[in-house]
């Protein structure tokens, strides 16, 4: 889940970012399956009408790290190599743009955002010969391009119809900060050029979401897509019924015509591995899912189909309205869900262990004598690059209205910082370039969060609670310090003009950086002295007299529970006599 483009500029400006940008791509070869999630909010669904997307970039290799592109000019005849996302390989040449906006992470200067998910979908409609186009460079010269998320959509179908599309099935979300849309996709395979989708506004007050299975299944068929239409609900290509009618996949009448039923039908890993985070954040806002019986034996796995399609007729609504609205702080829960509160909680069997940790080493399906079995897969996951929740704020001014909440490594155990999407460089800790998956970096913020995590990971019910602790006070004040650092710059935008705001908010980004990358280093110091050997020690004060002070140690070990599992397994073995 790793991306970057060089831009080619005809002159020596560019020569040091070009060099840096073709320096730090990586090669990623392992599957993107069953990774990354996505929730989206609506204006009138969020406590303070910003609409809102959040995105975990998942993959065992991806580093995680801030891409971020400069606004520039260009002049004419420049043009930009275009490299897929997931290995590197470079596919082609397009033209660059005349202008590119700034981007900090997925998030531009014209407040639009872009995530992703990628679903697969019918495997003999993914690459085409001479294809240039992947997802992952969609998104990235979508975001460099656009101002609203309608120009964006259409520069990414544009685009894949020019140029090929080059990857397998995918769910977009394409946000600004009035409108929130999902744009799902499927090549056409080999022999025809582009690919076939549709796309989907979501309904003012309500809420969305998508992991890796293709969600959209009827629509508003679109004879011709009216771009500027206000109260536009439905784009699609105009071949994307046509096509399935002649892949012989659908015969029906064009009103019953579901994209996801007919280019990836769900199947049992659909379900349990990918609906079942979608479910995870709406049976939180939404009573009536929580008491849907039928939604939650889908989401694990209980596919019943039927009616004249074979559809799966018990699948959950694209988007349903929340019962109550849904703030930042709520959304960085939502992407810390280990399915807590359910029976299929991971912290609850033996395979958590005595410390009850709620993972699962991959794979992720296992199989003992000749039966095969899953492992869960939450929103929440140890192979986090990174993961971010973006707030787009209508009322405020570009300069200010764009805050990504971002952090890498495992959700639950990372810190959302606000950067706001104007900021001028990426952060030193977080910046691309410092360290990699297989080079260490003093410096890098990814490495010590990971060495934080992973040290909980060895005894998370004893572990975590800290981290959560020094997780939320830093959260908590950024997210108090917010309202104060919009007003001030838009006194300095008012009174000093554009570049002094962007400098200021770029200031105040670097400051929430560098701090939260302090405090994870002494964190993971204290962590380390504290439960060191199995124990848990308390630091005590050297009393007046002494030259020394030992701390109090406990050894609390396995805990009951896990003791009796012994007991059970292994008898008399170690009793007493």
């Amino acid at each position: 889940m790793y991306f970057l483009l060089s831009n080619i500029k005809f002159n020596n400006m560019n020569i040091k970012s070009l060099s840096l940008l073709v320096a730090v791509l990586f090669v990623f070869a392992q599957q993107q399956t069953n990774a990354c999630t996505n929730y989206l909010i609506t204006k009138g669904a969020s406590v303070d009408g910003s609409t809102m997307v959040s995105y975990s970039a998942d993959s065992h290799v991806l580093y995680g790290e801030l891409y971020h592109w400069s606004a520039q000019k260009w002049p004419a005849g420049s043009m930009m190599d275009v490299y897929e996302w997931d290995t590197g390989k470079k596919l082609g040449q397009i033209p660059q743009a005349a202008e590119t906006y700034n981007v900090v992470g997925n998030a531009n200067e014209h407040q639009v955002s872009i995530g992703e998910t990628t679903y697969g979908g019918r495997k003999d409609l993914y690459h085409q010969d001479g294809a240039i186009m992947d997802y992952g460079s969609l998104i990235y010269i979508a975001l460099q391009r656009s101002k609203t998320a309608r120009e964006a959509m259409k520069i990414m179908t544009d685009l894949v119809e020019q140029y090929g599309y080059y990857s397998s099935g995918e769910s977009f979300s394409v946000v600004d900060k009035n409108e929130v849309w999902i744009l799902e996709m499927i090549g056409k395979g080999q022999g025809q050029k582009g690919a076939v989708w549709v796309a989907v506004r979501i309904p003012e007050g309500y809420v969305s979401g998508h992991a890796n299975q293709a969600r959209i299944t009827t629509f508003e068929f679109q004879k011709k897509n009216k771009w500027d239409k206000e109260d536009a609900m439905f784009f699609n290509s105009k071949d994307v019924i046509s096509f399935a009618r002649e892949k012989t996949w659908f015969t029906g009448k064009d009103k019953d015509f579901s994209f996801s039923d007919t280019y990836a039908p769900v199947d049992f890993g659909g379900a349990r591995f990918c609906e079942m985070r979608v479910y995870s954040m709406f049976h939180k806002v939404n009573a009536e899912v929580k008491g849907n019986a039928a939604y939650w034996e889908y989401v694990k796995g209980n596919i019943q189909n039927g009616g004249e399609n074979g559809y799966a007729t018990n699948r959950m609504p694209l988007y349903i309205k929340p019962d109550q609205k849904v703030s930042v702080h709520d959304m960085m829960m939502f992407m810390r869900d280990h399915l807590e509160g359910t029976e299929l909680d991971m912290s609850k069997d033996i395979g958590a262990g005595p410390y009850h940790l709620p993972y699962r080493w991959r794979g992720l399906t296992w199989e003992v004598d000749g039966k095969k079995y899953c492992n869960e897969r939450a929103t929440a996951t140890q192979q986090a690059g990174f993961s971010f929740i973006t707030q787009l704020r209508s009322w405020l001014p570009d300069e200010v209205g764009t805050i990504i909440w971002w952090g890498v490594d495992d959700p639950s155990g990372t810190v959302y910082m606000p950067f706001y999407s104007n900021m001028t460089s990426a952060p030193e800790n977080f910046k691309v370039g410092n360290g990699s998956m297989m080079e260490w970096s003093e410096t890098s913020g990814f490495w010590i969060f990971n060495q934080v995590t992973n040290l909980a990971y060895l005894a998370w019910d004893r572990i975590h609670p800290d981290v959560e602790k020094a997780q939320s006070e830093l959260e908590q004040r950024f997210i108090s310090e917010i309202p104060k650092v919009d007003a001030e710059a838009q006194s300095i935008l008012k009174e000093k003009g554009h570049d002094a705001a962007v400098d200021y908010v770029s200031n105040y980004s670097h400051k929430a950086a560098s701090e939260t990358y302090n405090t994870w280093k002494t964190l993971y110091q204290q962590l380390f002295m504290k439960f060191m050997d199995g124990n848990i020690k308390t630091k005590n004060e050297i009393k007046e007299g002494y030259k020394m002070a030992n701390p109090e140690v406990s050894q609390p070990g396995y805990g009951e529970d896990w003791y009796r599992r012994i007991i059970k397994e292994t008898g008399t073995q170690f009793e007493m006599k």
